[in-house]
């Protein structure tokens, strides 16, 4: 027997949810392998490519470390080691020691590795702007979902990711 306090079923999802998820991660895959494909092009690999844009875009006060580039591309550290020795044998990476801890390596991009970043990411947002239309038309079918609470969440719960957007 149930008791009265259980939770209240949650509902299916439904032919639309997973039309908008699927439409979602084409999209998403479709930008991914053009990316993929713009940095081959360039004599990078996908991660290489990951790896010279997380530095750059690295908003710290001082340059990122290799432990923050292994967190930005959820790796692991002695994997990232070996990603920033070989950008750093290919010249588009250099290495330094911090002023405040001579410990720590700090990553900055050398004048090569920004500009092969800097190509890579003009066709990006190239691209994105001209799949902007397909970007915004699935967000807009995502808001007029009547997403399931997840598991846990009382029926109507807007969520965390729900309640960052609205604030």
């Amino acid at each position: 027997m149930r008791s009265s306090s259980a939770q209240p079923q949650r509902r299916r999802l439904s032919p639309e949810d997973y039309q908008a998820l699927g439409a979602f991660r084409h999209a998403l895959r479709r930008f991914l392998a053009f990316s993929e494909s713009g940095a081959q092009a360039l004599g990078l690999t996908p991660q290489q490519h990951q790896a010279l844009l997380a530095v750059r875009a690295h908003p710290g006060p001082q340059a990122m470390s290799v432990s923050e580039l292994a967190s930005a591309l959820m790796i692991r550290n002695h994997s990232a080691l070996g990603l920033v020795e070989r950008l750093v044998e290919r010249g588009l990476l250099a290495r330094g020691s911090s002023n405040e801890d001579r410990r720590r390596v700090l990553l900055t991009l050398t004048d090569t590795g920004a500009r092969k970043l800097e190509t890579i990411s003009r066709n990006n947002l190239g691209e994105l702007k001209s799949d902007l239309p397909v970007f915004t038309e699935l967000l807009q079918a995502l808001e007029q979902l009547d997403v399931p609470a997840p598991p846990g969440e009382p029926p109507g719960a807007a969520g965390p990711k729900a309640a960052r957007r609205k604030s």
